[in-house]
């Protein structure tokens, strides 16, 4: 089923975005109206992890030999998956992950071992005592193999609540495109990812009060020279399985678990090239993480005669894992009950 809701609204921000022009004697190009001009249709996939592996120990970048082999490997690995017989659960350990067909998560990394470059070991910050004992609490009441006793034990992107359109705009396996729009007061991100759009005000307001919470957080953006920087606050907690899977790797929403909270995340955004944008993103959360952690890594745009369309995520309208995954609970208690 398609969103005509959001086709329209994209349609009315698309006539409010003008052609770009690009400044006289400046290099980024600029909006008509003076701004820097982030527009275009991007990708963010790697195959960077978010994580340093630890056998790497302190080294943070590759070489150019190393980056061409990780490369070739994934490139080969790919299609030895795609060319092997179909056996169930064996490509990504899901039940019906035949092979990797579906899945888009790109075949470069980038110049570093791990998206995390703060902490410098590249690798998530120790949790605070209390966090680590909310964590555990929370992995006892709702352990990632089941029981599923009803929707709430499930993961939020099982739910079809939140993925990974942001904060942070973090890779995920698949459906990794976005379309970025500017007004003079507004910029928008549409989302490939269940088709999520993040509206971000640029015009000054201040954040909603601290009682309204929204999956994906109250944005509050402004200019820093040529860099869009985005504050996010207000994100929604889950009492729930965080969305661990794919959806919420850094576990967000379980970090804001206190009445006390103080988490935000502060994006950057910066033109690189003609073809290109930095992404920074930092994650300060006192109450969870002990020191606050930041990565990076490039967008790339596509040519603007190639621009690709961005695949439908029918999540909701096509979500049959809700009844699949609570029939078969239904159908294993029905068996285990049986002398």
């Amino acid at each position: 089923m398609t969103r005509p809701y959001l086709r329209a609204a994209l349609g009315v921000l698309t006539l409010l975005v003008l052609v770009p022009a690009a400044a006289a004697g400046q290099d980024a190009p600029r909006t008509p109206w003076g701004d820097p001009d982030l527009q275009g249709t991007y990708t963010n996939k790697t195959i960077t992890p978010l994580e340093r592996p630890e056998a790497l120990g302190d080294k943070v970048f590759l070489t150019d030999e190393e980056i061409a082999e990780q490369e070739q490997a994934r490139v080969q690995r790919n299609q030895d998956l795609l060319e092997a017989p179909p056996r169930r659960t064996v490509a990504g350990g899901n039940v019906g992950g035949y092979n990797n067909f579906w899945l888009d998560g790109g075949t470069r990394p980038t110049n570093r071992t791990s998206l995390i470059v703060d902490p410098p070991n590249g690798r998530l910050p120790a949790r605070t005592a209390d966090a680590a004992a909310r964590k555990a609490a929370h992995d006892e009441a709702y352990p990632v193999d089941g029981p599923f006793d009803s929707y709430e034990d499930l993961e939020l992107n099982d739910r079809c609540l939140v993925w990974s359109a942001g904060p942070p705009m973090l890779p995920s396996a698949y459906n990794n495109n976005f379309i970025v729009l500017q007004t003079p007061t507004h910029v928008v991100i549409y989302a490939e990812m269940i088709h999520d759009t993040r509206i971000i005000p640029i015009d000054g307001r201040g954040h909603v009060p601290t009682s309204i919470r929204q999956w994906h957080g109250d944005a509050r953006g402004h200019w820093e020279g040529d860099t869009l920087v985005v504050e996010t606050t207000n994100l929604r907690k889950t009492t729930a399985n965080a969305g661990a899977v794919g959806g919420d790797p850094i576990l967000l929403r379980m970090a804001n678990g206190r009445s006390d909270d103080t988490l935000t995340v502060t994006e950057r955004f910066t033109r690189s090239g003609p073809d290109s944008l930095h992404y920074e993103f930092t994650i300060d959360d006192p109450t969870h993480f002990t020191q606050a952690v930041s990565g990076e890594f490039p967008f790339t745009a596509f040519p603007a005669d190639e621009l690709p369309f961005l695949f439908e995520y029918a999540c909701h309208e096509g979500n049959y894992s809700m009844t699949n995954i609570l029939g078969g609970e239904r159908a294993q208690e029905r068996a285990t009950d049986q002398p």
